[in-house]
């Protein structure tokens, strides 16, 4: 099954990034988890979240790239 999304692009997609201070929080839980630490469930489920978000955006900006002349 395919499905397909027609979505406006603002002009500006590449300011579609993770805020900051939310940048620097999955940066310090993954850094957590690369250095041994587990992560706490809710923790885990929060990394996975912003990844998620985070990759979406990229993908966005990299489709904008490619549909812009």
């Amino acid at each position: 099954m395919t499905l397909t999304l027609d979505v406006e692009l603002p002009a500006d997609l590449d300011r579609f990034r993770l805020p900051e201070a939310v940048n620097a929080r999955l940066q310090f839980l993954l850094d957590r988890q690369d250095d041994g630490q587990p992560l706490k469930p809710e923790e885990r489920a929060e990394a996975e979240g912003l990844v998620n978000l985070a990759e979406l955006l990229t993908l966005l900006r990299l489709r904008a790239e490619r549909m812009t002349p």
